[in-house]
Parts: C-alpha cells; sequence; structure tokens
C-alpha cells in the first residue's frame, strides 16, 4: 500500500486494535472485511512502521536514558525502569521497587539516612529485604503526624527501613505543617526536635519523593491543607513539594508565609547532602520532577522512562 488513502486504512485499523482494544472480529464487521484481511492490514501497518511493537522486561533498566540524563544534568547517578501503559499505581510501585534496590545496591552504603514520607517511600520500604544494609541510622528530614483522623505512615516507614537494615531511628515528632510561626519557632526551640533536625542535616544520604500539585496530595490527606489550598498555589507557580515545601519550575520557595509555618530540613540541605535521592513517577510530578533535578534538589535519580524522556526533551527544548 502506498497512497494517503490506504495509508489512513491501515492507521484506522491498527488504532482500533491496539488503541481502542477492539478484537479483529469487531473490527471486521465496522469496516467491512474478514478477520483475515484486519489481521493482514495490521501485519502491513507494522511493515509500514505505523505500528511498533516493543518487548520489554518489567524490571529492565533504560541504560541510553540513565546516561544521558547524568550528561545532561550533571547527575551523580540515575536509574530508569520500563514504563508500560500500566495505571499510575502500578507504575509508582515499579519505581518504588527500583528505589529500594538502588539503596540496597549504594556503596559506600549510608550511614546516616534522612527520609521524608509519602506513598512512594512507602512502597519502597515495603520493597527493602532484611539486612539491605547493616547498621544504618534512620532520621526524619519532616514532620509527619497527621491532622486529620487517619494518621500518616512517616513513622511507620522509617522505622521500617532503619529495621530492615538493622539500625537505629530518630523521628521527628511534630506536624508537617502548623497554624502559626511563632508555634513552628517554638517546636524548634525543642531539644528533641533540635536534636533530631541536627541528625537530618549531618545525614550522608537523603531519600524523598517529590508530591505532586493535585488534589490526591498526601498533605491534603493528612489535614494539613485543602484541595483549594493548592490550588492556589498552583496559582502562584507551585509545582508540587519536596519534603512539605511547595515549590516553583526554578526550585524556589513559592509561599514564603506557608515555608514559614512548615517544619523539616530546609531545602538547601538537599542541594548539599552527598547522596540525594529523588524517587518519582508518573505524568502528574512530570513538572515537579523537573524542578527537583533543574534546581539540584536530587544528585540521583529514580523514575520511569516517560518522565525521563520528558525530562531530556524539555531541556532540549530549552537549549534551542
Amino acid at each position: 500500500m502506498t497512497s494517503h488513502e490506504d495509508e489512513y486504512l491501515l492507521y484506522q485499523v491498527a488504532s482500533l486494535y491496539y488503541e481502542q482494544n477492539r478484537t479483529q472480529e469487531q473490527i471486521g464487521a465496522e469496516l467491512h472485511f474478514t478477520r483475515w484481511k484486519v489481521g493482514r492490514l495490521l501485519s502491513e501497518a507494522r511493515d509500514a512502521g505505523i505500528v511498533r511493537i516493543e518487548v520489554v522486561h518489567p524490571k529492565a533498566r533504560m541504560r541510553d536514558l540513565e546516561e544521558r540524563l547524568r550528561d545532561v544534568f550533571g547527575l551523580r547517578d540515575a536509574v530508569v525502569v520500563a514504563a508500560d501503559q500500566s495505571d499510575d499505581e502500578r507504575l509508582r510501585a515499579r519505581v518504588a521497587e527500583a528505589g529500594a534496590e538502588y539503596l540496597a545496591r549504594l556503596q559506600p552504603a549510608p550511614r546516616q539516612l534522612g527520609v521524608s514520607w509519602g506513598r512512594t517511600l512507602d512502597l519502597l520500604a515495603a520493597r527493602l529485604q532484611y539486612g539491605w544494609a547493616d547498621g544504618v541510622h534512620v532520621v526524619q528530614i519532616n514532620g509527619g503526624l497527621s491532622r486529620s483522623r487517619t494518621p500518616t505512615s512517616a513513622q511507620d516507614m522509617a522505622g521500617r527501613i532503619a529495621h530492615l537494615a538493622r539500625g537505629t531511628l530518630s523521628v521527628l515528632p511534630v506536624p508537617s505543617i502548623v497554624e502559626k510561626e511563632a508555634t513552628r519557632r517554638l517546636l524548634e526551640e525543642d531539644s528533641a526536635v533540635v536534636d533530631v533536625l541536627t541528625q537530618a542535616a549531618s545525614a550522608d544520604t537523603v531519600l524523598f519523593s517529590p508530591g505532586g500539585i493535585g488534589a490526591d496530595s498526601v498533605l491534603v490527606g493528612s489535614g494539613y491543607l485543602t484541595a483549594d489550598d493548592l490550588a492556589g498555589l498552583a496559582a502562584a507557580g507551585a509545582v508540587g513539594d519536596v519534603a512539605g515545601r511547595f515549590i516553583d519550575a526554578r526550585g524556589a520557595i513559592v509561599d514564603p508565609s506557608l515555608d514559614d509555618r512548615t517544619l523539616g530540613l530546609p531545602l538547601d540541605h538537599l542541594r548539599s547532602a552527598a547522596v540525594s535521592v529523588a524517587v518519582v513517577s508518573g505524568t502528574a510530578k512530570h513538572a515537579v520532577c523537573a524542578a527537583v533535578v533543574s534546581s539540584g534538589l536530587c544528585n540521583t535519580l529514580v523514575t520511569d522512562h516517560h518522565t525521563a524522556t520528558r525530562l531530556l526533551d524539555t531541556a532540549a527544548a530549552d537549549r534551542r
């Protein structure tokens, strides 16, 4: 087939089969073809390059994308896993598993590990094996006490990571965001809080997963913010949060007054950590991932190949 009309037919059949999940019998009935002709058209669509089929191992790493990310963004390291067309939760689980495997292979192993909290890190912790390291001290880098009736998993997650590393744990027993700046200042004067934040600041490795700006944010679920609050932050230029602190596309704090009520490690400590690992996946986090990588908030990225490709395409467009 060579005409535009014939090429459009190949595209139409391929779209119905591969994108709309129609059977060959259904396509034949709709277009008045036999099932065998539909099969032949699908074969011709592959030969013509209209359809490209790639068989990807679910744990496969995309080494070429990893190398390009390191080169373009000056990253210390990158892990990119293949992503199929599965839903966001399956993709999140796959990237979290890659993050757990990376953490367990990290050399030298962390001695003091600062951790944030959230759904991705919950999944990562669940995929670590007992003995992934030996004697790691885990410390929370931001508050995680819930303000809603649904508790956060912050302390459980950090405790699991420490237990599986045959290590020790320091928790930050405060909310992530309080109502007044004065309250934050008083809490940060407490000796127990000072001690944990001092430990967090000296962590040789920091592990976090940036949050998106959607209403499914864990900060909304935990009662710290409302969906309207997030909408206002987005309107002000926020692309997401890192350890509870909302940033714009340049990695700068969007709302200083909100940040003044946020308890935890300042973001500059993430930029200066020897190893700062961001674990991130999904279309909803493309913008915050770009901000984290381009502003140096992480020097190690664990992500999926769609996110990695988007980062590289955006960087290439910015250079033009």
